[in-house]
């Protein structure tokens, strides 16, 4: 098909769309309002997937979305977690719970630029609070940096270079001596100063992990996420091996033992104690755990998983119930987790979940919102002011515009913006995995543009003049479709929508295709000159299921 030919099918579909508008908000924009099969989760804010059914029971996972590798904090009758946060800054966003299930934002404890973050640690010694960082700021390798805070809402230190070079994923424990220690990937361990902010001794060898069996089919050993507790006489080291990706069946929890955390370690005969075993099973990839006491004394496993048919949702983070056996080791209970289970007892049901909607009154940058690699200075390109957002142009497309993102964990859900375009500005909404990998529609003043494989796509260009205008995006498990409404006083005040004529399946935008270890977020641009204001942007899942 030529690329005339290609414009001239184009103007035919939005002319048949034309033909049938959609009221603003209306059910119909939506390919999945008709015949949804009944929702699975109970329907939070915005219609948002909600772990807590509210009879007793909790169906996974706990926290939707790009969470992925969470380190969970007992504080008394409180539970705190973070995750990655990559390159986002302000970015570790501390959630809040009371019964292990309801968990919603308090705060973002990183205010400064690091690069990408990965696989932290949040643990609390005496009366302050540490969050041990692996980062890699300057691009020179990655070292473990330290913030700590006496209120966990803050405020937060300046990140602290340890001088602990050449590792990731740090786990914090005091040992039998009363010093402390970190561990980290490998499996080795590193004696820290007893104010936790440097190191105080050499990295060493600590443990060699348990070896699955070699016809297992597993991305790659990477023993990785240590996280240490100490129960009675014994130390307790949970690891992850087998990848973070790849095949649905790598990646895994493992478990061992010692009653000094200089070893000598013994493996856990349950080993392992967490895995996908086929790719029919509804988590794959599960792995990276911590072990926390409930409310009620008994124990859970807190990890990460890929939802099948859904990587494009990131790692979320899975609940599971743990026994203690007679013989003082652990394992998981939770069996089918396409199921309901039994929520910890003695806890009380909090909030849950953040409503996703956004009329910037109110600054929500590291608990919502946060640029895409952003370079250190990336939030100066932002003002808010009054019912916006105002946003300044960088580079020429999405491709290099930096663009402001969002995480969404729902499998159908319908996103709408307002965007005024101001001095030449090119703006538009986003699915956004990487530069490499994203979907959207966008505006000039003068033209509509459509961006798919990364690229803008000129056979389906359109001459358009447009001073503002309103889009919604509809993702309907990863079948993506784009209306439009303008309003340039030539039109009834953007109550008109557009069919835009060209849908997307996006279900290849994941970490095994381009790496990253990322999400498809809705994004925000802004290219070119100028600048965008953003007004009005709204989210709506659609069903629970």
């Amino acid at each position: 098909m030529t690329d005339a030919s290609r414009r001239n099918a184009f103007k035919l579909l939005l002319a048949g769309a034309a033909a049938a508008p959609f009221a603003r908000g209306a059910d119909a924009a939506s390919p999945c309002a008709k015949g949804t099969p009944a929702p699975h989760w109970r329907a939070g804010i915005e219609g948002q997937r909600r772990a807590d059914l509210g009879d007793g029971t909790y169906l996974n996972p706990i926290v939707a979305g790009d969470h992925p590798d969470p380190t969970v904090l007992k504080d008394g009758d409180d539970y705190y977690m973070t995750f990655s946060s990559f390159h986002s800054y302000p970015g570790l966003v501390i959630w809040h719970s009371t019964d292990l299930v309801n968990w919603t934002p308090i705060t973002a404890a990183l205010r400064q630029s690091l690069g990408v973050v990965w696989a932290v640690d949040l643990c609390k010694h005496g009366d302050r609070y540490f969050i041990y960082i692996p980062a890699d700021p300057h691009g020179k390798g990655w070292s473990i940096y330290a913030i700590w805070a006496d209120d966990i809402h803050g405020p937060w230190s300046d990140p602290i270079d340890m001088g602990i070079h050449g590792c990731i994923d740090p786990g914090h424990i005091v040992g039998e001596d009363g010093k402390r220690y970190l561990f980290v990937n490998g499996i080795r361990k590193i004696r820290l100063r007893d104010d936790g902010l440097a190191a105080d001794g050499a990295l060493e060898p600590a443990y060699q992990p348990w070896r699955y069996p070699d016809d297992w089919v597993v991305e790659n050993f990477a023993p990785e996420g240590p996280k240490l507790l100490r129960r009675g006489e014994w130390f307790y080291l949970v690891t992850a091996v087998g990848g973070t990706a790849g095949p649905p069946t790598g990646h895994m929890v493992i478990a061992a033992r010692s009653k000094s955390v200089h070893g000598p370690w013994e493996h856990c005969p349950h080993n392992p104690l967490v895995r996908t075993t086929s790719a029919d099973e509804p988590w794959w990839s599960r792995g990276h755990a911590t072990l926390v006491e409930g409310p009620a004394g008994d124990w859970w496993m807190v990890y990460h998983g890929y939802e099948n048919g859904l990587r494009t949702l990131g790692r979320q983070t899975l609940l599971e119930p743990v026994e203690w056996t007679g013989d003082g080791w652990f394992r998981a209970l939770g069996g089918d987790l396409s199921q309901p289970l039994p929520a910890p007892k003695g806890g009380r049901a909090g909030p849950a979940g953040v409503a996703l909607s956004d009329d910037f009154s109110t600054d929500r940058f590291g608990v919502q919102w946060g640029f895409h690699e952003p370079a250190p200075d990336e939030t100066r390109r932002i003002r808010y002011e009054a019912g916006g957002l105002r946003i300044a142009a960088k580079g020429g497309s999405p491709t290099d515009s930096t663009p402001l993102t969002c995480i969404v964990g729902d499998h159908a859900y319908a996103v709408e913006a307002t965007l005024d375009l101001e001095d030449g500005a090119e703006g538009g909404l986003l699915l956004f995995y990487s530069p490499k990998a994203f979907v959207g529609v966008g505006f000039t003043p003068t033209q509509m543009k459509t961006y798919q494989f990364a690229e803008e796509q000129p056979w389906l260009r359109q001459a358009m003049r447009t001073r503002r205008v309103r889009i919604r995006l509809t993702n309907d498990r990863n079948v993506v479709t784009f209306h439009y409404a303008r309003d340039d006083g030539t039109h009834d005040n953007g109550r008109h929508w557009v069919l835009h004529g060209h849908r997307m399946e996006v279900s290849g935008l994941h970490h095994n295709v381009f790496g990253g270890f990322l999400s498809l977020k809705v994004g925000l641009y802004c290219a070119g000159q100028g600048s965008l204001v953003v007004r009005d942007f709204t989210y709506r899942a659609l069903g629970s299921g």
